[in-house]
């Protein structure tokens, strides 16, 4: 990952998964739940830098909940180039996750869980592969989730217990229609000169058929530590992002 990473989904997380707070009033659920999604990105953004250098992706994934008890677990894929780039091989990032989310009192939110990435047959000298903890409250359309690493973070070494601060809010602004506000840092632990903070300001619609998400991003990453040896662009660099997602 050396001079790219850092794959926000769930953040990107488009992370392709939708954003806390994107929710109306919902219907009685079954207690054992399974979805899928899929989606195309015209830049697959994590912690606003680009994974695809600046190009799109194909995104996909399946999701179990236990509704009663709050418990969850899901896979999900996307394409990448950044692992070739950065000197290894292999062009897709797949995660592993699982956790638990429910409601502390009247409208106040959790969600805690673990969170692997990995990049098979990557070949970088440390290993892209990272997995991370992670904890989120929730207040309304608002939210603050923290991640941490407890390995190396996308292939930097010496990365171990490196954290992620994400502040956001999903704020439904008409029928169908969400405000995505998000403002991140990352920290890159023994690797100041990778740290850097992100933000996004985004709308997404459910067209019922499809939803679509249309994100301004940008960061502040050193343009030096973020740029891509392929071509030489900035990865972290301002740009206006296109989803199309679907769940099903």
């Amino acid at each position: 990952m050396k001079k790219l990473i850092l794959a926000a989904a769930v953040g990107g997380i488009f992370s392709a998964v939708i954003p806390a707070g994107f929710a109306h009033a919902e219907e009685a659920k079954p207690d054992n739940e399974v979805s899928f999604n899929a989606a195309l990105t015209s830049d697959y953004r994590y912690r606003g830098i680009s994974q695809t250098r600046l190009q799109p992706a194909l995104q996909g994934g399946a999701d179990y909940t236990h509704n009663p008890s709050g418990f969850y677990a899901g896979t999900w894929l996307s394409t990448i180039k950044w692992t070739k780039d950065a000197g290894g091989s292999g062009d897709i990032e797949w995660d592993l996750y699982a956790g638990k989310r429910g409601e502390i009192v009247k409208d106040v939110s959790y969600d805690v869980g673990v969170l692997s990435y990995v990049y098979p047959s990557n070949g970088l000298p440390t290993s892209a592969d990272t997995t991370e903890v992670y904890g989120q409250v929730g207040y309304g359309p608002a939210y603050a989730k923290y991640s941490y690493s407890f390995t190396n973070l996308f292939g930097f070494a010496n990365s171990k217990n490196s954290g992620y601060l994400d502040l956001g809010a999903n704020i439904d602004v008409a029928e169908g229609l969400v405000l995505n506000l998000h403002a991140g840092h990352q920290k890159v632990k023994n690797n100041d000169v990778y740290s850097y903070t992100d933000w996004k300001i985004g709308v997404t619609k459910d067209f019922g058929v499809v939803t679509g998400a249309l994100a301004f991003i940008g960061t502040n990453a050193g343009e030096a530590a973020y740029a891509s040896p392929a071509n030489g662009k900035f990865l972290g660099k301002k740009a206006l992002v296109a989803t199309i997602s679907k769940t099903f």
